[in-house]
């Protein structure tokens, strides 16, 4: 297959016009195909963006990561790559120790179906602090534990790609330094100061869960977590750019602080994205959804109903940010920090051949996964 005229997001993060090649799933170099009988699309006007990559979602049309069965992640597989989010690290929740078990094994079990394809497991939750849980159940909440971690991960099969903590609770620095060679470490959920945070990231934690919610804020007196990981320049940081978590201005005013190769955006999306407001569930909690808020009944903020590509649409649009800056944080920054880079993430000869083809407008035209359009 040929994709013709295209404008195509290349891994300089600029947009050149050009073609591409795709041969059994994977883009493949002129030199290396051969033009006669090739299905050729023509992308004249278009975008060509490699396929997102969405690493801290929870759920969508109904379904949810915790729901723990194989329709559930059928579901938001199928979503996610109409969308243009080929690539899904969904998240768990703080839910009791059995159930998370078997969420877990369910997901390692699971057999690609298509649409996107799961890559891994976000593991947000339980080793969180109760004065920061959000929309987590706080009876569920607990102190780390390496050897639960790891009947956890057995029963995914290795799909855990990070785990979230608060470094200040009791264990986390023992259960960062044995698990960080492992998985991405994450500071989460955490009232943690400047100090603690620093010298989680010291040993070996690298990655901030959404940053700026669930975490005291930036004082100019006590920087907290933001500032710690503002310091480390190994540590990258999630945003949810939905246009209800961060205002705007913050959202600027953090690409220029930190820079733009160590933001990933994300959705955080719950199980009512996709659909229309009403009342729905997270973690057993129920929510109440209007537009893209969506709040447990004491007011807090309870995940996102907007999915990744409203994500890039809002900071390329409302925000001002170039586009070449938001598809690099949403597909080449998160590949890479959960070690997926080298398959996915950018159009290069070798990865798989998963693309978006979007008008000007930024509107989606086709979703290609693995050299194949989806018809989700």
């Amino acid at each position: 297959m040929i994709i013709k005229n295209a404008s195509i997001y290349t891994e300089d993060h600029t947009f050149v016009n050009g073609n591409a090649v795709v041969e059994n799933g994977r883009f493949v170099s002129f030199s290396d195909f051969s033009e006669q009988d090739a299905q050729i699309v023509d992308a004249q006007g278009l975008y060509m963006i490699p396929g997102l990559v969405d690493i801290h979602f929870h759920g969508c049309m109904e379904a949810d990561m915790c729901d723990g069965t194989k329709e559930a992640l059928d579901i938001i597989t199928r979503y996610e790559a109409s969308i243009g989010v080929t690539s899904v690290c969904p998240a768990t929740m703080t839910i009791a120790k059995d159930e998370l078990l078997n969420v877990m094994k369910n997901a390692g079990d699971y057999a690609y179906n298509g649409g996107a394809h799961l890559v891994g497991i976000n593991m947000e939750g339980p080793f969180i602090s109760a004065s920061k849980k959000g929309a987590q159940a706080e009876e569920n909440i607990l102190h780390c534990d390496y050897e639960y971690f790891c009947r956890l991960q057995k029963a995914a099969k290795g799909l855990i790609k990070l785990v979230d903590l608060a470094p200040e609770e009791p264990g986390a620095m023992e259960f960062i330094e044995k698990a960080k060679d492992e998985v991405v470490i994450s500071l989460a959920h955490t009232a943690s100061d400047y100090d603690t945070a620093k010298e989680a990231i010291q040993r070996g934690a690298s990655h901030v869960t959404h940053l700026y919610n669930a975490m005291p804020p930036l004082n100019h007196r006590n920087p907290g977590v933001i500032g710690a990981v503002r310091d480390s320049e190994t540590c990258h940081a999630e945003l949810i750019c939905d246009g209800v978590h961060i205002h705007p201005s913050v959202i600027r005013a953090t690409f220029a602080m930190f820079g733009a190769k160590r933001m990933i955006l994300i959705s955080d999306s719950m199980r009512a994205t996709g659909l229309n407001d009403g009342d729905y569930t997270l973690g057993g909690q129920p929510v109440k959804v209007k537009g893209n808020l969506a709040t447990l009944h004491d007011g807090t903020i309870a995940g996102s109903a907007t999915n990744l590509m409203d994500c890039v649409r809002f900071v390329v649009k409302k925000v001002g940010l170039p586009f070449e800056t938001a598809v690099m944080c949403a597909s080449e920054n998160p590949a890479k920090e959960i070690g997926i880079f080298h398959e996915v993430g950018s159009i290069s000869a070798g990865k798989k051949a998963d693309f978006v083809l979007l008008d000007k407008d930024l509107n989606i035209v086709s979703v290609y996964v693995d050299g194949k359009e989806i018809t989700c």
